[in-house]
C-alpha cells in the first residue's frame, strides 16, 4: 500500500472507532495486531495483543469511562507508520471527573492491516480522574 492508503486505512479506522463499531475495527487490523498503552495503576494500561485483546481493551475503556469527544486533527504518514494527533475528552465512570487528553497515536500499517498501535497519551491525568 501506498502512503495515502495507509492514511485512508487509519482514517477508516477511526470512523469505525466513533460508530463503536467493532467490527469493523477488527477487520481493518490484523489478526496479531498489537496495541500498546503505556502507565501503570491504570485499567487501560499495558499491551493487548490479537482480536481478542483488541475486544477485550474496548470492553475495559466503555465499562471505565465515557468518551464525548475522540478527534483526530492530523494524519502524518511516513512509508508504513502514521502519527496520528488529536485531542479527546470524556468521563471517568466511578469517580463522574472529566478529563481532557491531547494524544498522538503511532500506527503501523502492513498489507492493508493495522499491525501495531502504540497510544501517546497523559495517563496520569486519566489516572488521576479515575482516582
Amino acid at each position: 500500500m501506498n502512503v495515502q492508503e495507509n492514511v485512508q486505512l487509519v482514517k477508516d479506522a477511526f470512523a469505525a472507532l466513533g460508530r463503536g463499531d467493532m467490527q469493523g475495527l477488527l477487520a481493518l487490523s490484523a489478526k496479531d495486531i498489537e496495541w500498546v498503552i503505556p502507565g501503570e495503576n491504570w485499567p487501560l494500561a499495558g499491551t493487548r495483543r490479537g482480536h481478542a485483546g483488541l475486544v477485550e481493551l474496548f470492553q475495559t475503556q466503555s465499562a471505565t469511562m465515557e468518551t464525548s469527544l475522540m478527534e483526530p486533527r492530523e494524519f502524518i504518514a511516513q512509508g508504513d507508520r502514521v502519527l496520528v494527533v488529536g485531542y479527546a475528552k470524556g468521563k471517568i465512570k466511578s469517580t463522574n471527573t472529566t478529563w481532557e487528553d491531547d494524544w498522538v497515536f503511532a500506527i503501523t500499517v502492513r498489507n492493508g492491516k493495522l499491525t501495531h498501535i502504540r497510544e501517546y497519551i497523559d495517563t496520569q491525568a486519566l489516572a488521576r480522574a479515575a482516582s
